[in-house]
């Protein structure tokens, strides 16, 4: 069985990679970056995402997904955010149509 704790304990080396070099560490050096090669990095992967799909390979469509989360996690970290953030809304949501929630967004 897979933990969700994985994505803390991930979120938590991103927070400690920030104030590593640059050049000894991936994360360090997408986060001293700025905002654009994150979000560079971000669509990249969402493309192969979208062509593993495409493809029909399950594995690759796995492996992508990955690579992908693993980039909006940096993201998140960017933003001062955490997964725990994201769950908490993806909880709020829990039970809600899609079709109600997104309906209620423009009342916002």
């Amino acid at each position: 069985m897979t933990d969700i704790t994985i994505l803390r304990r991930l979120a938590e080396t991103i927070e400690a990679r920030k104030s590593a070099d640059a050049n000894s560490s991936y994360v360090a050096k997408l986060l001293h970056g700025g905002q654009d090669k994150i979000l560079k990095k971000i669509a990249e992967e969402s493309a192969e995402t979208l062509m593993a799909s495409k493809d029909g390979d399950t594995d690759q469509v796995v492996y992508e997904t990955a690579d992908l989360w693993f980039h909006c996690l940096i993201l998140l970290a960017h933003h001062g955010l955490t997964p725990d953030d994201v769950l908490r809304e993806l909880e709020r949501r829990e039970g809600v149509s899609g079709i109600v929630e997104k309906a209620s967004r423009k009342l916002d």
